[in-house]
Parts: structure tokens; sequence; C-alpha cells
């Protein structure tokens, strides 16, 4: 039988649409799912047997039960979410690709409240007439960071375009060479500039920028200086670099303001719990910063937000500025935001509360018996062919935050009798509840840091699942 006649005989093997459904695993489906998305989904699924049959992806026919299995897969996957939850193993604990900052509890609560129904966005209750979004945090944030005034916006990129087309439309703007960063998804500063409507001037080099280089760009067309917070990269060996207090200090002299896109923002001082190095926002402020740029979603540990404090005369402009409709903040963004700002009132609460605060400072040997008891309890509810070991390892802050600080961590090794960790992999990320770990050394493993009371049941029921996949006679 040659190669044509040999495709033609399987394709004529594929089962018939109205054959198929009668399969008594078929119709168990119809009971749970509508006859309609039943019908869909078969059809999808004898359309790309053919195709892959045509292609020579596959060899034969596969067997009623794993086209079965097929269907079953790719009904469940039709009618799932798109956006889900998942168990973040990777140890990254601000991860831009699993969502950035997990909410507190109380911000969760807000949203909820807050969608249910109608609220005050806009509505001043005391005056009884139309009032401002920005209020129900300005004040918070004014308390948290010491600013005059304060403003929130979609996300930080949106806050950088706004004040630099509120503050610099039409002037230039003095840069650092070692500060024209990008970012993930193609942000650039250099093209925010661009778009803002300012004129980039650089100055300095990469590696060395100083006070001088500054003093010789300034003309009567200067509208202001800029500072960008490094997030995601550090210069190391031979630097020389301009604080924000000699900054502002030169700038005040001129009669023009310093901004900084302080990135990630922080409020609380993480120097007592090993994370050194990252200034908070207010004393950025206090060193003499006119406007200060952060993102809510990132050490905040907020939903996403553009957040922008500083002097009252420049964020006043910014409010009356034609492009904050287009930039401002949604409703449940705010109620989580407002939520969130509140827990920092007590600094002791926050580390608690907040979940990405709680993750970065809490102690190895902390992370160790936690690994200790997970293993535990994995080996009680998983059978003897997944094997569990504890290792010590480490964290990263993610979120574009400290690049080079590693924090000491705790991982767990998952390992299958007869499985690669990159089928592991696959498998846990296709299940009903995806857990993404890391492959590190030919080991798949999980980090107990990002990984919290609320995931275990998951976390045990997808390695149940993936177990199931990967070692049973199963086509998926």
């Amino acid at each position: 039988m040659n190669e044509c006649c040999s495709t033609q005989y399987l394709l004529r093997r594929i089962p018939k649409v109205d054959v198929l459904l009668s399969w008594p695993e078929i119709e168990a489906l119809q009971t749970g799912f509508p006859r309609s998305e039943v019908l869909i989904v078969v059809r999808t699924v004898l359309a790309e047997l053919r195709e892959r049959l045509k292609c020579g992806e596959l060899a034969d026919v596969p067997s009623p039960h794993d086209i079965a299995d097929l269907v079953t897969v790719e009904l469940r996957n039709r009618v799932s979410p798109s956006l889900r939850p998942v168990v973040n193993g990777t140890g990254v604990v601000i991860h831009t690709n699993l969502g950035r900052s997990p909410l507190a509890d109380e911000a969760e609560e807000a949203i909820r409240t807050v969608s249910s129904g109608y609220s005050n966005l806009e509505f001043d209750l005391d005056a009884g007439e139309r009032g401002s979004r920005y209020s129900h945090v300005e004040g918070l944030l004014c308390e948290l960071t010491g600013a005059e005034s304060a403003l929130v916006v979609n996300n930080n990129a949106a806050a950088v375009m706004l004040a630099l087309s509120s503050l610099a439309q039409g002037r230039e703007v003095i840069v650092s060479r070692g500060e024209l960063v990008e970012i993930g998804g193609s942000f650039r500063i250099p093209d925010v500039m661009r778009q803002s409507g300012a004129t980039l001037v650089e100055v300095g080099t990469t590696n060395c920028t100083h006070s001088y280089d500054y003093l010789s760009a300034l003309s009567d067309s200067t509208a202001l200086c800029l500072k960008v917070h490094t997030s995601n990269y550090a210069i190391v060996g031979f630097t020389a670099d301009v604080s924000v207090a000699e900054l502002s200090a030169l700038a005040k002299e001129n009669n023009i303001p310093v901004m900084l896109d302080a990135g990630s923002g922080c409020l609380i001082d993480l120097s007592p719990y090993g994370i050194q190095g990252e200034p908070t926002v207010r004393q950025y402020l206090e060193a003499g910063a006119s406007v200060v740029t952060f993102s809510g979603d990132k050490l905040l540990g907020g939903p996403q937000a553009g957040i922008i404090v500083g002097s009252k005369e420049y964020i006043d402009n910014m409010k009356k500025h034609s492009l904050l409709r287009a930039l401002r903040i949604d409703k449940l963004s705010l109620a989580a935001l407002e939520a969130t700002l509140r827990l920092y009132r007590n600094e002791r609460g926050a580390l608690a509360s907040v979940p990405v605060l709680r993750m970065l400072t809490t102690p190895p040997a902390v992370l160790a018996r936690r690994a200790d008891n997970l293993v535990r309890r994995l080996r009680r509810l998983l059978p003897g062919t997944v094997k569990f070991s504890r290792h010590q390892g480490e964290s990263c802050v993610g979120g574009g935050s400290f690049p080079l600080l590693h924090l000491p961590s705790a991982h767990v090794e998952v390992i299958i009798e007869g499985v690669s960790p990159q089928r592991l992999d696959a498998a846990l990320r296709h299940t009903v509840v995806p857990v993404i770990g890391r492959i590190h050394r030919d080991r798949f493993l999980l980090d107990i840091r990002t990984m919290g009371e609320r995931d275990i049941a998951p976390l045990a029921a997808s390695l149940k699942e993936a177990t199931l996949a990967l070692t049973g006679d199963n086509l998926i």
C-alpha cells in the first residue's frame, strides 16, 4: 500500500461525528455539559486528527479511549476561563508573567464589596454632588509618603507619560545615559519621552554621570531633570551617579523640578530584613524630588496602578491634563489600592498582611520548616511513585526589583519514577490548577517562599492529576 493510499485508509478509520457522540464516554459528558458544546469539541478534535494524519504526525488512528480523552480535555479547556489561578512555585515573588503581586485579604474583600453594587466612586457624600475618584486614596498617599498631593492612574508607564506630558511637553528633559532604561513590553524611556512631546537631553556616560553633566546641559528650554530607577539591572565596577539629593539641590538653584521614576516604589524600609538599597518613597521626597512615580502592584503589594506623589503645584496640573481620562484607574483597582494603603498605617500589620512583604521577609529557617511540613503532607496524599525531598535554594524579588539580590530559601524537589523533569513541568502546567515550578540542574523544584497555605490543596490535586496523566495508559 503506497503512502497516499495508507493515509486515505487511516482517514476513513476516523469515526464520524454521530458515531463518536454515541460512545458511552462521550454520552456521559453530555450530562455535565451542553450538547452543543460537546458537539463543537467533537468536531474540533476530529478535524485536528485528520490534519495530524495528513501531515504524518500520527502513524495510526488513536484508540476510542484515547479519542474520548482528547475530547474530554478539549472540552474542559473550552469551558475553563483562560485567565485563572496558578500555584507559583518559581520563587520569584513579584512575578510579572504570573500577575505580579497577590492581593491582601482586605484588598480582595474591598473589590467584592465595591463590585457587588453601586459606589460613591465619583460622588461627594458630604456635598451631595459630583466628586473625584482620586480623593479616595490621595489623603492616604500623602499621609504615608509625606507628599503635598497625589494622583493615581492605571500603571506606572501611564504615570510617567502623564507627568512628562504635563510638565515638559515641548521642552527639554535631562536624563543620565545610564538611566535610559527598557523594561518588559518594550517600555523605553526615550520612546515615552517622544510620545509625551518632551525632548530628551542625554548627559554623562553609561557608567558615569556627574553633577556638572546636568549643569552643563541646562538651558532656557529645560523643563525638568528626570531620574529613572534602574530597577531591572545594575551597573557595577567603575561607576558614578548623582543622588536625588544632589540633583535636587542643583535643580533648585536653577528653579527647575526633579522628577523620579522610582519603578517599584517602597513604602517601608526593608533593610532590617536583609533587603538593602531601596529607599522609601518618603525618603525620595525628603531628598528633594518634586514628583515621584511608582507602581502599585510591585513592592507596594497592591493592584496594578501608577502612583504619582509630590508637589501640589505640579500634580494639580496633571489633574487638569486632557490625557488623565484616558489613563485613569478603574473602581476595582481603586478599592484594592485603598485597602492596601490602609494596611500600611501599621507597619507590623502591613508586614503580616501584605503577601509580597510577608514573602520577602520570611526567614529561611521558617521556610525550611514549611518545606518539611509540605513534604510530609504530600507523601501522605500521593502514591509512593512520587518522591519528595527538601533542598536549600534561593529566591528572587522579581518585578524589576533588586536584580542582584538572592534570598535564601527552601525548595521541594518532585520526582516521578521514569518521568523527566521537563515532562513533569509540562504536565503540571496543564492541570486544572496549573503549577508553575522551575527546572534547575535537571531537577524539578518548587520554591516554598512563593507558596502559601491556600496553595497546598490545589498543589496536591494537581500533582495527583499530573501523576495519573504521566504514568497511566493515556495519550494525553
